[in-house]
């Protein structure tokens, strides 16, 4: 079975189509024959070495990815959903090993799979799981009320775009970042107030909002340069495992999807407001598997509005 990983950790040139055992779905496992895996900032530490202790009980390959979407072509016994074999599915994945979303079949728990939103390709799909239980995740940590205040930093990105969509559905107020080339794409995703990114945004928002927002969702790794901008006892919801003593008594969470792994219902729900129109699904540009190395080249160049994606 064809995949995409590394032998060796290195830079994108290290990517290669590799194969791997191809696996069939046990007790409470589904298997998906993937058409599209999305490209995500996270991959590129599977392929650099960054995460490589959590690979060290692993033989190599080393499979990246950690969403996908495709067709449901196995169901294990015991497998508790109402999918059917042939339905369009997507899902989040947790690589260990050679098992990574970069993969033309993979097997998952079922409660990590739901079906594609109608009227949405398998390729458009596979850029919502991750990212979009990520914000859902950091808004959920956050735990703000109906027309409090959020900022969201990095907003014009994927999962900045999330979590404005996902913070308005939620009935927050928004005040977003962006480079001036973005402005208009981050007031169509709903924000209600745009101010300059940059590393001193949080003086930028005070602006805005002078007692400082009631949270803030960090897509921009400023950690705690955005602390400024957080009224006294708000929160700072961390993608990248930062945490410490704030000051002020706000508080950072720290954002692991992993722990949303089965959180099956919320990925639906996810699905439902796709439908809805309440998220929109960006894809950037795709690539054959071939190709990955390319991929994260793009990745890395930055500048990327929309996601990355592999198809099979």
């Amino acid at each position: 079975m064809r995949a995409v990983g590394v032998t060796e950790f290195g830079g994108p040139e290290a990517l290669r189509v590799v194969d791997v055992p191809e696996r069939h779905a046990s007790t409470g496992e589904v298997r998906i024959r993937v058409h599209a895996a999305t490209v995500n900032p996270t991959d590129t530490f599977i392929r650099n070495g960054a995460r490589a202790e959590l690979l060290a009980e692993h033989p190599p390959p080393y499979v990246p990815g950690m969403d996908v979407a495709g067709v449901l072509d196995e169901i294990g016994a015991g497998a508790q959903t109402d999918l059917r074999v042939g339905d369009h599915v997507m899902a989040i994945v947790v690589p260990r090993g050679s098992h990574g979303g970069y993969s033309e079949s993979l097997v998952l728990p079922a409660e990590s799979v739901v079906r594609v939103p109608a009227g949405v390709d398998d390729v458009a799909a596979s850029t919502l799981p991750m990212n979009g239980l990520t914000a859902r995740m950091a808004l959920d940590m956050l735990a703000l009320d109906a027309g409090q205040v959020l900022a969201v930093t990095g907003a014009a990105g994927a999962l900045g775009g999330y979590a404005i969509q996902l913070a308005k559905a939620d009935g927050l107020q928004v005040i977003a970042d962006a480079a001036e080339r973005d402005r208009e794409l981050v007031r169509s995703l709903g924000a209600d107030v745009v101010v300059d990114r940059g590393d001193d945004v949080a003086a930028r928002i005070r602006e805005v909002e002078p007692e400082g927002v009631h949270g803030v969702v960090d897509t921009a790794l400023l950690n705690e340069l955005v602390v400024p901008a957080v009224r006294d006892g708000g929160g700072v919801a961390t993608v990248r495992g930062f945490d410490g003593e704030a000051e002020r008594n706000v508080k950072y969470h720290p954002v692991f999807v992993r722990e949303y792994f089965r959180e099956n219902a919320k990925l639906d729900r996810l699905r439902q407001q796709v439908e809805d129109g309440a998220i929109t699904l960006r894809v950037a540009r795709t690539f054959e598997p071939e190709q990955a190395g390319e991929a994260h080249r793009t990745l890395e160049a930055g500048g990327t509005r929309g996601r990355l994606v592999i198809v099979f």
